[in-house]
């Protein structure tokens, strides 16, 4: 499709998007409503072998999920990472989804430069390259952009000095909720390898931060620090629910050492639930081959789970 570059009617586009569903600042992410408890979305990161290789196009992305029982998506920039000021291609995306009654939840962002780098001159930069992204995640209806806490631009850095890497994540987190916060998009970070993986430091991070906009993506399953070093997943998602503006859902968790077993949903969704969260839940599975079967098994059992807890909790 032909990019077009015609930024001022691109932003106010993006703007009646925006207050068309009247996005607001929200802690909990976006109301669902009170019936059910939660709703259920899918992570495009759950068949990303397809779409790497090209057996799914990422606009087939929101049909896919309507077939498998979720109309709601989150979106990840890898799999269009050329496209995000293409508004042919966001107006194409937005019409497919709205098509098939699906919303369109949250951009995950990769690959853009390190928000919390040592060297300001690179935190700023990164922050200005998230920045196509919250406009993209205004035009398609998101509420968010899920952004990766970290200060090397290489994955698998391990963890450095607490205080410092701390800081410097908090600054960069505020600059782009500075710029967020006028479009109507939150900025959040997931747990997601180093220090990001320790529940209490990227709490501590959002409170350094100090903004409306900024929120955390706890994921169940994301709590591996380093190789050899791992974080109680159970005790990570309730110290970064307070600030939660989603949550990403793997079937496998992590204990303080090294251990994984298969996830307690009862157990987890409660501290979900007991922390306020009304919001989407997103699924992130889906192994090689048996995706749909994957995604499918989890959504039942986050369906079954709901419906064992919705009188707990009228």
């Amino acid at each position: 499709m032909t990019t077009v570059h015609n930024r001022r009617d691109f932003l106010k586009t993006s703007a009646l998007a925006a207050a068309g569903l009247g996005l607001m600042p929200n802690l909990k992410g976006p109301r669902v409503g009170d019936d059910p408890l939660f709703q259920i979305s899918l992570a495009e990161w759950s068949v990303n072998r397809a779409l790497f290789t090209g057996k799914m196009d990422p606009l087939d992305f929101a049909r896919f999920s309507k077939e498998n029982g979720i109309d709601a998506v989150e979106y990840v920039n890898q799999f269009f990472k050329d496209k995000a000021k293409d508004q042919a291609y966001l107006r194409e995306m937005k019409t497919r989804a709205d098509g098939e009654g699906v919303r369109s939840v949250l951009i995950m962002c990769d690959g853009e430069g390190a928000i919390g780098h040592p060297d300001e001159k690179e935190r700023v930069q990164a922050v200005e390259n998230h920045k196509k992204w919250v406009e993209a995640a205004q035009f398609l209806g998101c509420h968010a952009i899920r952004v990766n806490g970290f200060v090397s631009p290489e994955w698998g850095t391990p963890p450095g000095d607490y205080d410092a890497e701390l800081n410097q994540v908090a600054d960069g987190l505020r600059r782009l909720c500075e710029f967020a916060d006028p479009h109507g998009i939150s900025v959040i970070i997931e747990n997601h390898g180093g220090n990001s993986s320790n529940g209490q430091w990227l709490a501590g991070v959002m409170k350094k931060a100090d903004h409306p906009r900024a929120g955390t993506l706890p994921d169940f399953g994301n709590f591996r620090i380093s190789r050899d070093r791992t974080y109680d997943s159970y005790q990570g998602v309730a110290e970064l629910m307070p600030y939660a503006k989603g949550v990403s859902v793997k079937p496998h968790v992590w204990d303080n050492e090294g251990n994984q077993s298969d996830l307690d949903y009862d157990r987890m969704m409660k501290i979900v639930l007991d922390a306020g969260f009304r919001g989407y839940c997103g699924i992130e599975h889906g192994r090689e081959g048996t995706e749909a079967e994957d995604i499918q098994a989890v959504r039942q059992a986050l369906e079954a789970t709901r419906e064992r807890m919705q009188a707990s909790y009228q």
